[in-house]
């Protein structure tokens, strides 16, 4: 993303432009009393200086464009590497040029030279605390070449959308949860196919494993036992986004953490290639699907909470079903059971129970 827009001519003096703005005044006075011509042609040269590092540090902070390559995806308290790119559209070399951001907290990121007509490249450290949308992000050039005199700025603005995901690392409370949905994906995987279908002709380059030698004997021909197909089990994970009518104190606290449990529960389950139906009020992502989990993860770095929307019924009653929500009395009447239910309660702290089950 390049810079729009940028204001150039801030200038601030430094501790040696001061004294070399002082040493002036001194010898100039000296000049006038004294009427050396000696004098006068250093007070000229030392004017001469100032202005020469004046053009200079202008000219150094001219034309420069800035690009910042970010990768694609990002996510919260979770270091990334991006790429800060400094390109000079002028045949005239810049020096000494340092890149700021204007929000506090930033590293600066030191050029010591960016030739004329070419662009210089330094990888920087993102680390980003919350989740969100990030626009219209400002950088400051800055330069004090050549002699140190005053500190010359250009301000540039980006205005490109930056999306952090919200964290996935999952709580110990919500670990637990997550090796009972492991669990039982293993007992679904090892149960599936059980019932006897049909026996039928053996096709090209299918598995030995379920060839039915008797059947094979009897017709000299390899014949492959085939069992029924089970339902297909899958995860549904729904965060209730409906806030309380009273505020309970912690809301806004739970319904972040529960967006990233949410999201960390999400990523964990995706990464085992389970079946999976994310839902929302006004959202619904079924996994897998390609860039299915990022279509979630997008969803829940601008999710935020809502009033008085009711909640949408779970897909199938069957499926091993999570619930975020503070209104765990609303579950039963939408269906919700028996679901895995994490409360108001369940995440600030550390109770010892993270979840409970609707209607227990």
């Amino acid at each position: 993303m390049r810079n729009i827009f940028r204001v150039l001519g801030k200038q601030h003096p430094l501790r040696g432009g001061i004294l070399f703005s002082a040493a002036i005044v001194l010898v100039g006075f000296g000049a006038v009393i004294s009427a050396n011509n000696l004098l006068f042609l250093i007070v000229a040269a030392m004017l001469a200086a100032v202005l020469a590092s004046g053009f200079l540090s202008r000219m150094g902070l001219a034309a420069l464009e800035l690009d910042f390559v970010a990768p694609d995806h990002i996510w919260a308290r979770q270091t990334t590497s991006a790429a800060l790119r400094v390109t000079n559209r002028k045949w005239m070399p810049s020096f000494s040029i340092r890149v700021s951001p204007v929000a506090s907290g930033g590293s600066t990121v030191y050029f010591p030279l960016v030739p004329g007509g070419s662009t210089a490249e330094e990888h920087v450290d993102l680390l980003f605390e919350k989740r969100g949308a990030y626009k219209h992000n400002r950088f400051v050039f800055s330069t004090r070449f050549p002699f140190g005199f005053v500190e010359r700025t250009a301000q540039v603005e980006l205005r490109r959308e930056l999306l952090v995901y919200p964290s996935v690392e999952l709580p110990s409370q919500i670990e637990r949860l997550f090796e009972e949905v492991e669990g039982e994906l293993e007992f679904h995987e090892r149960g599936r196919g059980s019932d006897f279908y049909r026996i039928r002709p053996y096709e090209t380059f299918e598995s030995a494993r379920h060839l039915d030698w008797k059947a094979s004997a009897r017709t000299s021909d390899l014949q492959v036992r085939e069992f029924t197909r089970e339902p297909e089990w899958a995860v549904e994970i729904y965060l209730d986004r409906a806030a309380p009518a009273r505020l309970e104190p912690g809301f806004e606290t739970w319904f972040e953490r529960a967006v990233e449990c949410a999201a960390g529960l999400a990523w964990r389950i995706s990464q085992t290639g389970a079946t999976l139906w994310f839902r929302s009020q006004g959202f619904e992502c079924h996994l897998p699907a390609e860039e299915g989990i990022y279509t979630i993860l997008k969803f829940l770095a601008l999710a935020g909470p809502l009033d008085g929307r009711p909640l949408d019924e779970p897909v199938n009653a069957s499926h091993f079903q999570v619930v975020f929500s503070v209104r765990p009395d609303r579950l039963q009447e939408a269906g919700w059971t028996p679901a895995h239910v994490v409360g108001l309660r369940d995440l600030p702290g550390s109770l010892p129970h993270a979840f409970d089950r609707a209607g227990d």
